[in-house]
């Protein structure tokens, strides 16, 4: 495997060492995630755990909030499916959502 991509540390709250720590990761962690949450998030994604923080998880985040999920609920979908980071929202995410509400 390719080694990951590394950023500086945003958040002292993790003992993840810099050389470990994606910007995404690190921003996760500002926004309260736990070490915990973020070794599983790396572990379901390997080393390729680096999703465009403007582009794919703040929008991510945005909507899962604007369906009223709580910040410990947003937590738990994003750790148990970090891959939505990867899809298109428009394209896959709401259309679901949609239908499951019909």
């Amino acid at each position: 495997d390719a080694p990951c991509a590394v950023r500086p540390r945003v958040s002292r709250r993790s003992s993840l060492s810099d050389d470990d720590r994606t910007t995404a990761e690190a921003y996760l962690s500002s926004l309260g995630f736990s070490e915990g949450e973020l070794r599983k998030l790396k572990s379901r994604n390997g080393c390729r755990f680096g999703p465009d923080v403007e582009n794919k998880i703040k929008p991510f985040l945005r909507w899962l909030s604007a369906l009223g999920l709580s910040d410990l609920e947003v937590r738990k979908v994003v750790v148990a499916f970090p891959m939505a980071f990867r899809s298109r929202l428009e394209e896959t995410s709401k259309p679901v959502v949609m239908w499951l509400r019909a």
